[in-house]
């Protein structure tokens, strides 16, 4: 279902119910399909949104608004728009940056930040070469068969595989080049000190996109408080290699 957020439309995932809800957000070049499994074993607890960020899946994708606070606004606009009350916001790699400025705006309702495998609130240590790899292998097949092999650890199934190339082929040009180009290089470390909510952090072991010396040195030094737990033989894309495990550990912080 597509909803309206800031004078585009965002595509939503929605499945259960309960006081709760469970927000989840996508990593660059993704889609909410990377929350479906994990979903499914969440969804007779809690009330479970997916979706997909302007410029990514089936949302819409304008020539311009891909900074981290225009993706912050369209979060807040659709818990509005949805009229969701409590809310854990879940959000993976590119998306875990747009949860911490939304949680330094300290909405009332956000009760808490899981975040998986985040980008840090500093600008990304992306290496030059690879940026520009990126930047130019936008639409190409041959990139994202690349991509998908270098950000995952765990085997995943041919219709994965097929789903997480076809994310990202389908991501509009504009949203991949802000990102690459100037939201992964944004810096809101100066806003950490006003998240009061708490936050917890899980990586893959073998994440070589952000991997866990990134959460220990970029992220964790601006929220002391929050924890960070480790996956063994995992890599970045924790929803489609371990949902079972990931689904576990979010029902388990969530009940905290």
């Amino acid at each position: 279902m597509r909803h309206p957020a800031n004078s585009i439309y965002l595509n939503v995932r929605e499945q259960g119910q309960g006081s709760l809800t469970l927000l989840f957000m996508h990593y660059f070049g993704g889609s909410s399909m990377e929350w479906q499994r994990v979903m499914n074993q969440l969804a007779d607890r809690y009330h479970c949104v997916a979706l997909d960020l302007r410029g990514h899946g089936y949302s819409d994708g304008p020539e311009t608004g891909y900074s981290v606070d225009d993706m912050a606004d369209d979060v807040e606009e659709l818990v509005k728009t949805m009229g969701i009350g409590p809310y854990a916001l879940v959000g993976h790699s590119m998306s875990g940056k747009v949860a911490l400025a939304v949680a330094a705006r300290q909405p009332a309702s956000l009760r808490q930040l899981i975040l998986v495998s985040p980008s840090p609130p500093s600008p990304e240590p992306i290496p030059d070469d690879e940026r520009q790899k990126l930047l130019t292998g936008h639409g190409q097949r041959a990139s994202a068969e690349k991509t998908l092999k270098n950000i995952t650890e765990v085997a995943v199934s041919g219709d994965a595989s097929e789903q997480i190339i076809t994310d990202d082929l389908r991501t509009a040009k504009p949203a991949w080049d802000a990102w690459l180009q100037h939201g992964s290089n944004e810096d809101i470390t100066d806003r950490m000190s006003r998240i009061t909510v708490p936050v917890a952090i899980i990586v893959g072991s073998e994440d070589r996109a952000l991997p866990p010396d990134v959460q220990e040195t970029m992220v964790k030094p601006f929220l002391p408080r929050a924890t960070i737990t480790r996956c063994n033989g995992a890599g970045h894309l924790l929803p489609w290699e371990i949902p079972d495990q990931l689904a576990a550990f979010i029902a388990k912080k969530v009940a905290e």
